[in-house]
């Protein structure tokens, strides 16, 4: 399931209203996304979660569901970093 933040983050991005995103959602899917705003997205999403993401798992990304769960993976990651530390 997506959540609001990320789509709020996505729709933002790209510069839409709204979208019905679902964790099938591709970008061929949604109007101007493109790999010019896939960038632009995946930099966006990185500053509004506080992450950063490696150039393998960008690549990695088929779907929207994917970008869910590697946004949740990092900040599962980063608060159990914050535990230890």
């Amino acid at each position: 399931m997506i959540s609001q933040e990320l789509k709020a983050v996505i729709l933002g991005a790209l510069r839409l209203d709204e979208w019905e995103f679902t964790d099938a959602t591709v970008a061929s899917d949604v109007p101007g996304w493109d790999s010019l705003s896939h960038i632009n997205l995946v930099v966006a999403v990185e500053k509004h979660f506080g992450v950063r993401f490696k150039g393998v798992e960008v690549l990695k990304l088929k779907s929207v569901g994917d970008l869910q769960r590697l946004v949740d993976s990092k900040q599962i990651g980063r608060a159990s970093c914050r535990e230890r530390g």
